[in-house]
């Protein structure tokens, strides 16, 4: 069994304004195969015309596009028992 990923770069607050991309990134001590998950608030956030998910070894990125009001809230990243919020 592989071990447990960690956090070792955490999730940075961003200000942003409306219309614009916002850029997260995190950042793990290993490349994992566990579950790893995007949300905002308590909704789970896919890969979709709205988000970009992507993964570039144990760089993990979500970007919001073009963010409204309704976007504004917290954003976490989980993997395992491991979560960063900003």
């Amino acid at each position: 069994k592989e071990p447990a990923a960690t956090i070792v770069e955490m999730l940075k607050d961003i200000a942003s304004y409306e219309g614009e991309d916002v850029v997260f990134e995190c950042q793990l001590s290993r490349e994992t195969t566990q579950d790893v998950q995007w949300f905002l608030g308590d909704v789970p956030l896919q890969s979709n015309e709205m988000n970009e998910i992507r993964v570039q070894g144990t760089r993990h990125t979500l970007i919001l596009r073009k963010v409204t009001v309704e976007d504004c809230g917290p954003i976490s990243f989980k993997v395992g028992q491991h979560t960063s919020t900003a």
